[in-house]
């Protein structure tokens, strides 16, 4: 598991990838501090880490997969149990508010380095 704060290069995604089914990283973004961690196999494994390395606050932490291996809209997948929150407005395994999907898509596009 990573914590990215600065940015990370998408070869290390590609490599970080190759250990996983279908090809994604697993990661949960901070939309208020603006870092995401990155690589394990659950969800709940990186909101654990950024909720304790980084006093992350749960509301704003959310999870996508990553497709290094893909360009554009089809690299980020909003798809993650960590993101099923009746209680902030999220009633499924997506990021149904626009406004935090293209917060984490900023996020992301900021944070990963394509060389």
């Amino acid at each position: 598991m990573k914590i990215v704060k600065d940015n990370i290069a998408i070869v290390e995604l590609k490599e970080m990838a190759k250990h996983m089914r279908e090809n994604l990283v697993k990661a949960i973004v901070d939309v208020e501090k603006g870092i995401m961690a990155v690589d394990a196999g659950l969800h709940a494994d990186l909101f654990k880490l950024l909720e304790d390395e980084e006093q992350s606050e749960p509301k704003n932490l959310w999870g996508i997969n990553l497709f290094p291996e893909k360009e554009g809209s089809d690299s980020i997948q909003f798809d993650s149990m960590m993101n099923v929150r009746p209680a902030l407005g999220n009633y499924s395994r997506g990021v149904e508010s626009e406004i935090l999907r293209s917060q984490i898509i900023e996020i992301v596009h900021k944070l990963v380095r394509h060389e």
